[in-house]
């Protein structure tokens, strides 16, 4: 892990529901009193209801197992100690990553009239986006 890579950041497409349920979501633990009516809307929309200001969505906030991460970055010999702070960062990361990367590839699978990613739809993401350049070669 000595190399690192400066990726650009680009713009992602506006997603109304996206920002609307983000928006909500702040909204409900931002006031004493606003827990109260965002969970009695909630029940009336078949919403789950949120109680507080640390309420959890049913869903994880990371579906990489941060104990196998953590591990993998113990094993760089110039990591002796990982916050759990970092060990989320580089999750969030990589699912980001690993999204944008299969999306990329399932525009070729498409292209090929295939549901299933293959090997090739990868390469050929890889070898079409700039931003991919550094893994050419990693997959032979």
């Amino acid at each position: 892990m000595a190399a690192t890579v400066a990726t650009p950041v680009t713009p992602t497409e506006h997603d109304p529901e996206r920002c609307r349920s983000e928006e909500e979501s702040r909204g409900a633990g931002a006031g004493v009193g606003a827990g109260v009516g965002a969970g009695a809307e909630a029940e009336e929309s078949g919403q789950p209801q949120q109680t507080g200001l640390g309420a959890v969505s049913h869903s994880r906030l990371s579906k990489l197992p941060l104990a196998r991460i953590k591990a993998l970055m113990k094993t760089d010999p110039d990591v002796s100690l990982a916050s759990q702070e970092s060990v989320f960062i580089i999750a969030k990361a990589t699912e980001l990553f690993v999204e944008m990367i299969a999306k990329d590839a399932l525009v070729y699978a498409q292209q090929g009239k295939r549901k299933t990613l293959q090997r090739k739809d990868l390469d050929n993401a890889i070898e079409a986006i700039d931003e991919f350049a550094f893994l050419e070669g990693t997959l032979d």
